[in-house]
């Protein structure tokens, strides 16, 4: 789908689903107001328990979530907010991402680890 934003990205899924503005921030527990703003970019994304709740309202395929949840966290200038408990509570993890850093890691870098670690769960 490729959006430039959290809100473009909401926006569309809603209309593709044929939810309305109101009907989606009724089902969300916020004002359409609330809503309207988020879709044109004026506030930050919603917290991640509404997030959860839109995605399964929009029915996301796990990749489109994570889309979601990439450009929520761009919006906050922050990694997606799905992702800080798992960085915080693993030191390991963090040492990974800081030596990719001092390595200046590339795409190909990453995929090839991405690939390994799929592999190992097929297994």
């Amino acid at each position: 789908m490729s959006c430039h934003n959290f809100g473009e990205f909401i926006a569309k899924k809603r209309l593709e689903r044929r939810i309305t503005l109101r009907k989606m921030a009724e089902m969300l527990d916020c004002s359409a107001t609330f809503l309207s703003d988020i879709e044109k970019d004026r506030r930050n994304p919603l917290d991640m328990e509404r997030m959860e709740k839109l995605s399964q309202i929009l029915a996301l395929s796990e990749e489109e979530r994570n889309e979601m949840l990439d450009l929520a966290g761009r919006k906050r200038n922050s990694v997606a907010p799905d992702l800080p408990d798992y960085i915080m509570n693993r030191s390991y993890v963090s040492a990974a991402l800081r030596t990719a850093r001092d390595l200046n890691a590339g795409e190909a870098e990453w995929q090839k680890f991405i690939d390994d670690l799929e592999k190992r769960s097929r297994s």
